[in-house]
């Protein structure tokens, strides 16, 4: 004989429980019509409390938990670009053949609307993004990404990230570009089909990193004023961006 769970014990124990208190108010006062009534009248609103409790309620909980958990995860987000993000957007910018041709819209001022950022994020989507692997340093590159190796790891294990999938494809093609990099013992002497690839590499990256940090910007924008107007003077695309403030 199969053994039942402790919710069918309960479930079952409840449903007795209901049965003995009914049969004990038709005992002392003999009024099955009374009984019957509320009977109804209980069934009747049970469609009505899942509504409520299962898609109203529910929703509302389960959204405002999302909103906790994508806040905590911008946090992580922001560690990234404190310890690697700023500068590797730097880094990469070397690599465009025209990086004022972008850049300039790359300047993000204090006084941004929503309209100003999604407006932003659509032109980004259709700018045709040009990388030339010999244009840059590659060395330095490489450098600085085996460096923050162990950092990006870090972050790639951390399960809330799950919930973030642009980030996450951020992070696999930040790591994909410094296993490349690793992986070659002189980047600054290669053959044209491997610039052409590495080429390819820093394109994804970068073009992943400049849509995430345009959404991170804004984060900032709306809930860490003083961290956006530090964001703004450090601004890897702005080439008058100073910390000091005069």
């Amino acid at each position: 004989m199969k053994r039942y769970n402790w919710q069918v014990i309960l479930g079952l124990s409840l449903i007795v429980l209901s049965a003995i208190l009914y049969f004990a108010h038709y005992a002392i006062f003999r009024d099955a019509h009374h009984i019957f009534i509320y009977l109804l009248g209980d069934v009747a609103f049970v469609p009505i409390e899942v509504l409520l409790v299962t898609l109203i309620i529910h929703k509302v909980l389960s959204v405002r938990e999302k909103r906790s958990r994508l806040k905590k995860l911008n946090m992580v987000i922001g560690a990234f670009f404190s310890e690697v993000g700023t500068h590797l957007l730097k880094s990469l910018s070397d690599f465009d053949p025209n990086p004022k041709k972008m850049g300039g819209n790359l300047i993000i001022k204090g006084n941004w609307s929503h309209k100003e950022f999604a407006h932003l994020s659509k032109s980004l989507r259709g700018y045709g993004y040009v990388i030339d692997s010999k244009k840059g340093d590659l060395g330095e590159l490489k450098s600085f990404l085996v460096g923050k190796r162990g950092f990006l790891l870090g972050l790639l294990e951390n399960p809330n990230l799950l919930e973030h999938e642009t980030f996450t494809d951020l992070l696999w093609a930040v790591f994909h570009l410094t296993e490349e990099l690793a992986s070659r013992e002189n980047v600054r002497q290669l053959a044209d089909t491997d610039y052409a690839h590495l080429s390819g590499d820093i394109k994804r990256a970068y073009v992943l990193l400049i849509s995430e940090w345009v959404d991170y910007m804004k984060h900032l924008k709306d809930y860490y004023p003083y961290l956006f107007s530090l964001a703004i003077r450090t601004n890897p695309f702005d080439p008058n961006a100073s910390v000091e403030i005069t």
